[in-house]
This record gives structure tokens, sequence and C-alpha cells, in this order.
């Protein structure tokens, strides 16, 4: 694979951000030299970009390095079952964590399955992330290389089976996920602590944070709609019907979970009686523009995996309200009050307001519209037309690609990194950018799958 594992790779995994030589490299924080990130772009995001260079040049060196990456993140996996943000590969750096390749005991939860208990977070070094995408990114690549090594790797296939059982052992009676759990969930939580309602709004709410973590059932940062579409690929892998029975499950979650009039989309999160509530200082009771189109798009997703139109239903619904409901430069606001509907915003010392004018800069109050796209996606589905491909760049941009790579065929660019003590560094020369690899490193690949070159 050259350059890219060779040197930016430890153990075969990433991370977010490098310095032109290496010498720096952070993900959401500094990771040192010996660390790698889980968290997309990190290892699963690099990974599965070098494995559709496989699929397109059949070399073997990418083969080698997806290998060393799937073996990178077995080496993350905790007991618990699923990954946390980063894996530290030194021995020393390793204690404190329960890694399960590691040995050591299996610590046993502090109560029965379930955020009550989780919340506590007793077993702070099993704690398994499903927030951003990173214990279930980790099960996509892993599938994907177990997929295309036809089961032949017995380390990966023991992570996997451990893993999906975490992810569905994990998911409640109504069908959706936490933001993370801290012990394998042998059994699962329960009906009883956990019973299963249609979506309402609260009679009242805090306007100031009440530092509660109430919120047990997540769509925040699309933790429910990544773990459907993990269980919807370990189906179409494994052929285990009981990852899409869990997937329905999970759909089933998003139709109670549509909030009812006036306002038929989704929030980022709901307390066990499936009122939207507060989760960090900045994230509100309240309807969400950004995640409520994640949420349409999986259930999309879950028709075409099912034929079954149910999942289907709720989407007219959300996109007129959406539509309604855009800013006049044609974007969502991240959150909607609840009931009036008035876009809601932070100041900078963490006050909400009805003013976007001083927003911390660290978190997207406002979101991009995808709702025509959506549309089109919905209205496609309706017709009986299958999934769309992947999308293939032309010629132009994949010359642009090409031209743009510096001598070792690495794209830089402006951009900071961070050092050992968490300064922000900006390198003359720019940064390298897993997710920017990754994503060119695709956009390639696919241009190659569909235009081989032709043999003498």
């Amino acid at each position: 694979m050259g350059t890219l594992d060779r040197e930016f790779a430890r153990h075969g995994g990433y991370v977010w951000v490098y310095s032109p030589d290496g010498s720096l490299r952070a993900g959401e924080g500094p990771a040192g030299q010996t660390a790698a990130w889980v968290q997309p772009p990190g290892s699963p995001t690099v990974g599965m970009a070098i494995l559709e260079a496989y699929r397109a040049t059949g070399e073997a060196a990418c083969l080698d390095a997806a290998r060393d990456t799937a073996h990178a993140l077995v080496r993350g996996q905790l007991h618990s079952g699923g990954w946390p943000y980063r894996i530290d590969f030194e021995p020393e750096d390793r204690k404190g964590t329960n890694y399960r390749v590691d040995g050591g005991p299996n610590p046993k939860a502090a109560g029965p399955a379930g955020w009550d208990t989780w919340k506590q977070r007793k077993n702070r070094g099993n704690r398994s992330m499903l927030d951003d995408d990173t214990t279930q990114a980790a099960l996509r690549f892993l599938l994907e290389f177990h997929r295309e090594v036809d089961g032949g790797d017995k380390q990966v296939r023991g992570a996997l089976d451990y893993g999906l059982a975490a992810l569905r052992g994990t998911q409640y009676p109504c069908g959706a996920w936490s933001h993370n759990f801290d012990a394998f969930p042998d059994p699962p939580p329960e009906f009883g602590d956990y019973p299963v309602f249609d979506a309402s709004y609260p009679e009242s709410w805090p306007r100031t944070w009440p530092k509660e973590w109430a919120g047990c059932y997540h769509l925040n940062d699309n933790i429910t709609p990544d773990a459907i579409a993990t269980l919807l690929l370990a189906h179409e892998v494994l052929g285990d019907r009981t990852f899409l029975d869990a997937a329905r499950r999970g759909g089933e979650f998003l139709i109670r979970a549509q909030m009812p009039d006036p306002q038929p989309a989704w929030a980022q999160q709901y307390d066990k009686h499936m009122h939207p509530v507060w989760e960090r200082k900045f994230e509100p009771p309240a309807i969400t523009g950004g995640e409520s189109q994640g949420a349409m798009e999986i259930l999309i997703a879950l028709f075409h995996a099912t034929g079954e139109e149910r999942f289907l239903e709720p989407v007219p619904r959300a996109l007129a309200y959406l539509r309604r409901s855009l800013l006049p430069d044609g974007r969502l606001a991240r959150y909607y009050e609840l009931r009036t509907n008035r876009p809601l915003y932070f100041t900078r010392d963490y006050k909400l307001t009805g003013d976007g004018g001083d927003v911390p800069d660290h978190y997207a109050f406002v979101t991009p519209s995808r709702l025509d796209k959506i549309e089109e996606l919905y209205r496609e589905a309706r017709a009986g037309k299958p999934p769309r491909p992947a999308a293939v760049p032309g010629g132009e941009r994949v010359a642009d690609l090409l031209a743009t790579r510096d001598p070792r065929g690495i794209w830089l660019e402006p951009g900071v990194v961070r050092d050992h003590r968490g300064r922000k560094v900006r390198p003359e020369a720019g940064i390298v950018s897993s997710r920017t690899v990754a994503r060119n490193l695709t956009a390639l690949s696919r241009y190659l799958s569909r235009h081989p070159p032709s043999r003498p």
C-alpha cells in the first residue's frame, strides 16, 4: 500500500490528522506515536478505503494493509463487546482498559443492563462507544473484510461474533440504542425497566441544563441509524436473519420516535418515557434538523431491505414539516423548540437563545439540507427502483485527484494538528487528513472499478 500504511499507520491503525512527516498525530485529542483512533474518520474509515483499493486493483499489498487494520481493531475490542474511541498499543498504556485480547477479568455490570446502569460509568475501562459511529464503523469494516477473505480470518470472525452479539444485546425493547455501555449485555435491557411508548411532548422542560443524563434512546450523531445500518450489513454478509429482525426493531423505534404534529420529525435523544430530553449542555430537548434526515435515510434503506412499506410511511410528513422549517439560507437549524418550532441556538457561554449570532464554534448549530435528495430516494423507493449504487467520479475529477498528490501519493491540505500537549499546530506544508485521504482513495478506486485499464 506504500506511504499510507508505512508512514502513518501504527500497528495497522490510523488517527484523524497528521503532520506531513507523521511526527504529530491526533484524533479528537492527541494520539502520540503509538495509539490509533476507532472513532471515524479513524481506523475503520481508512481501512475501508484500503479495502476498496484492493477490490479495484487486486494488489496483495492493499489486502495486507487492510488485514493489518482489521487486526488492529481486534486488539482494540473491549470485554464489553464494542470499541472505545481510541486504541493504545503500548503495554503500559493498555493498563486500565479492558481489552478482550489481553485476557484478564471480564468486568460485570453494576446492575441490570440499560442506561440507568451504564450511565454510572462503574467500568470506565470497559466502555464501548456507540457515539459517533465508533463501534458500528468497526463492525462494518470487519464485516467487509470478512466478506473479502471469505471468512478465512478466525481472529476477525471471533471479534465479529462477539461484537455483533453485544450490539444486538444492547438494543432496548423499543428497538433503540444508548450512547455507550460498559459491560457485555447478558441479559439485554428488559421491558420491565424500559417499557415501550410512542414519542410525545413533555408537559414542560427546563431551559437550563439539568445535568441528569436521562436520555437513554439516542439518535444523537446517528447512533441508532448507524446501528441499524450495521445490522443490515451483518445480515447481508452473514445471512443470519436475526440481524435483519434486530434492524427491523430499530426501524420500529424510529416509527415510534417520530414526534406527533405539529413537528413530525425526531429528537436527538429521548428518556424512557419517550420524551425529548437534554444531553450535553448544548443539546436541548428539541426537534433536530440534522439527525431527522439520517432517520429518514435509514428508514428508506430498511424498506429496500425488507420490502415493508411501513418504513416509508413516516417520510412524507417529516419532509413536509422540515421543508416548512428551512432557514432563509436554505439550511436547517440543528434544533427547533418543542411545539413553537422556533430555531434554538446557544451563546458562547451556553445560554439558550433564539439568536444564532454568537454560537460556540465546536458544534454545528445549523446543518445542510439533504431534503431534495431524500425526497428523490423516497420517490424512487415508492416506484420500485433499487437502491442507488455508489457514485463514481468522472475523469476530470480523477485527473484532479491524481494531479494534487504530493510525491509520495498523499494529499496535503491546510489545517491544524494537535501536539502531545493538545496545542494546535498549523504545519506550513499542511496536514494529512484521514477523511480526505479515505474519500479520495475511495473515489479513485470506484473509478478504476468502473473503468479498468486495458490489459495487453
